[in-house]
């Protein structure tokens, strides 16, 4: 099926596709991040970044602050693209937009993935104690991104993009710190963690995400800190991801 993108979707339709992966960004990311992942997947992938408010070509419109109002206008933007198998992935705040997506899209009956992929953050049961990071000084807030890496110095450097670029990030920073997990019975399908060896996120947050899943659960760890998908490393995840998805996909077939 053919489709006129919204403006919640990037990429493009696949032909050859028999399934599609939604991605989903960090914290102040956006589509580019996964630009070249569908040179690494296997032709059957429709590969669909989701494409958030207040970036990009959505800059005029504001920033979501909460995680819940974001899923369920997300469960509408994506509703006409869940008419073959989907998995979805998501790196850091985006893992926790998948996972909360697909409880919604199950709260709402509607189509759920069969794979869900969580990169670069804890099990969303695991509660982040830290200092607010949405609610630091410009100066303060900048001084932890330089930290973590994952922003491009021009940024930092030029005054234009860091009028746009700060409250992309607090608002993306709030989702992640003010998200309060609430149980439900866990997914019935299988969920697949990655994480970088050296990121500040333990590997034992990351297998924390078995407990989300009554299916199949493996976590893959890869070279670098949390930003590693966009290291030397990327393409290996991607490969990775792409193996896992043929695999599981056959299972649903």
């Amino acid at each position: 099926m053919t489709h006129k993108a919204p403006s919640w979707i990037a990429g493009a339709d696949n032909p050859k596709a028999s399934m599609r992966l939604f991605c989903f960004p960090f914290a102040g990311g956006g589509t580019l991040a996964y630009r070249d992942w569908s040179r690494h997947l296997p032709s059957q992938v429709e590969l669909r970044p989701v494409k958030l408010p207040g970036r990009e070509d959505r800059l005029n419109e504001a920033c979501f602050q909460e995680a819940l109002p974001l899923v369920r206008v997300l469960a509408s933007g994506l509703a006409s693209y869940l008419d073959r198998p989907f998995a979805f992935f998501g790196h850091s705040m985006g893992a926790l937009l998948a996972f909360e997506l697909a409880r919604e899209l199950r709260r709402q009956r509607q189509p759920e993935p069969f794979c869900l992929m969580a990169s670069g953050r804890p099990a969303p049961q695991i509660s982040i104690s830290q200092v607010p990071l949405h609610k630091l000084s410009d100066a303060a807030l900048i001084d932890v991104l330089r930290h973590y890496g994952g922003t491009p110095e021009i940024v930092f450097r030029e005054k234009a993009l860091m009028e746009v670029f700060l409250p992309m990030i607090r608002a993306d920073l709030a989702i992640n710190e003010t998200y309060v997990f609430v149980p439900e019975k866990p997914l019935d399908y299988p969920i697949r963690a990655f994480g970088g060896e050296s990121d500040v996120v333990p590997r034992t947050t990351l297998d924390a995400w078995r407990q989300q899943t009554t299916g199949s659960f493996a976590l893959h760890m890869f070279p670098g800190g949390h930003f590693y998908l966009n290291e030397a490393e990327g393409p290996c995840l991607v490969n990775r991801v792409g193996k896992e998805l043929e695999i599981l996909l056959s299972h649903v077939s």
